[in-house]
């Protein structure tokens, strides 16, 4: 209820879209139990870089880049 009550104050209609991206991809992270901080830290520099082309950006969504960071006995374990 806080996000949804948070949201009002976006600002503007663009504003309240912004919120929506952002809030969906922060959620995300959480249901993947990836740290949103470090998950965006790492994908922006990666597009900003140029190390994730446009064709690879599937990667960077937050189940896809868990899995490429976790050691390979943990994905066989898994």
């Amino acid at each position: 209820m806080h996000s949804r009550h948070s949201s009002l104050f976006a600002g503007s209609e663009r504003g309240g879209r912004t919120w929506a991206i952002l809030t969906s991809l922060l959620n995300t992270c959480r249901l993947n139990d990836v740290d949103p901080l470090t998950w965006l830290t790492d994908v922006l520099a990666r597009i900003v870089s140029g190390r994730t082309k446009s064709h690879q950006l599937h990667e960077l969504l937050a189940w896809n880049w868990k899995a490429a960071r976790m050691p390979q006995s943990l994905q066989e374990a898994a």
